[in-house]
């Protein structure tokens, strides 16, 4: 693989976490700022308050983990676009057993689920996408459009 082609990567991966998080945070501030939704959700110990912060925090995490695994996923197999697509998406739906099960009320639980599935949305095309381009790009791992004329 090509060095531009693996700055490329990285700087796709980093503005794809960037990007999700900012997706996230969006909710939030409509969810909050604008809508007047009360952001809470109970951990069985008690009421927390979702926070910007903790928004941020949980958003570019869950971005980092699922960067690295695709970057394991490429080291162990040509498919790793597709198993990591579909190991992220079911880790997407997972996630939202978390909102569902904890947040207080219909508005809480409707921001907390928009605010996951807004993260998703940005995060697993973009990251997708940027291990298929790079092998696209690669002449020793993309598809030949040689003629066999043997």
């Amino acid at each position: 693989m090509n060095i531009r082609c693996v700055r490329m990567r990285r700087v796709t991966r980093a503005l794809a976490v960037v990007a999700a998080t900012g997706a996230a945070y969006t909710v939030w501030t409509i969810a909050h700022q604008v809508a007047g939704v009360e952001l809470v959700v109970d951990r069985g110990s008690g009421r927390t308050t979702v926070t910007p912060a903790a928004v941020v925090l949980a958003t570019v995490v869950a971005g980092l983990a699922a960067w690295a695994l695709l970057a394991l996923l490429e080291r162990r197999t040509r498919r790793a676009a597709a198993l990591w697509s579909g190991t992220a998406g079911a880790v997407l739906l997972v996630s939202l057993l978390g909102p569902i099960g904890s947040a207080v009320g219909a508005g809480a639980t409707a921001a907390l689920v928009a605010m996951h599935l807004a993260a998703g949305a940005v995060l697993i095309p973009l990251l997708a996408r940027s291990s298929v381009a790079c092998r696209e790009s690669d002449p020793d791992t993309a598809p030949s459009l040689a003629v066999n004329r043997g």
